[in-house]
């Protein structure tokens, strides 16, 4: 398809007239109108798992876990002598991801890899003595600051029936 130069130069005012508009009164730009991509489950789920990771990770700064990581080493914690395979695919992290997420955490001495004795392939993973002080105070920030935040917004009753609601989509769609 071909524009002509006239066309381009039309479009191109037009997207200056309207970059950065301000309302009537001049304040903040008007905010855009989403239409039906407000009803839309799926892009509604992930502005919320934006703010939930945004807030996570103000809460977690000092310690500088992500929630993947995070989410590593508390079954690393809660399934002594499980393989590498088997908390990646749980947490459903592709293997080179996986791979570098260790590497990682390993280079800060949180946890380790030991080839398995069963299947010399394989590694089990362990937190290091470092790796469960700093997940102790990782669980302590994530109740007190993190998840505090979000029963507070939600309230009791809410919450609960939202972690139902959610792990339905996640275990039956």
């Amino acid at each position: 398809m071909t524009v002509s130069k006239t066309a381009e130069k039309s479009s191109e005012k037009a997207g200056d007239a309207t970059r950065g508009r301000k309302d009537a009164a001049g304040g903040p730009p008007e905010a855009l109108q989403l239409g039906e991509l407000s009803e839309q489950l799926g892009y509604v789920l992930k502005r919320a798992q934006l703010k939930v990771f945004e807030n996570f990770l103000r809460c977690m700064a000092s310690l500088q876990l992500t929630p993947a990581q995070f989410s590593v080493l508390l079954l690393v914690e809660k399934n002594p002598g499980r393989n590498q395979t088997e908390i990646a695919s749980t947490l459903g992290i592709l293997r080179p991801n996986f791979v570098a997420m260790l590497d990682n955490l390993e280079s800060r001495d949180l946890c380790a890899r030991i080839r398995s004795t069963n299947d010399r392939r394989s590694h089990i993973l362990v937190l290091t003595d470092k790796g469960k002080a700093v997940l102790a105070r990782a669980k302590k920030l994530v109740a007190t600051k993190h998840e505090s935040r979000l029963n507070e917004l939600l309230g009791q009753a809410n919450r609960e029936a939202l972690l139902e609601m959610l792990s339905k989509i996640a275990n039956e769609f």
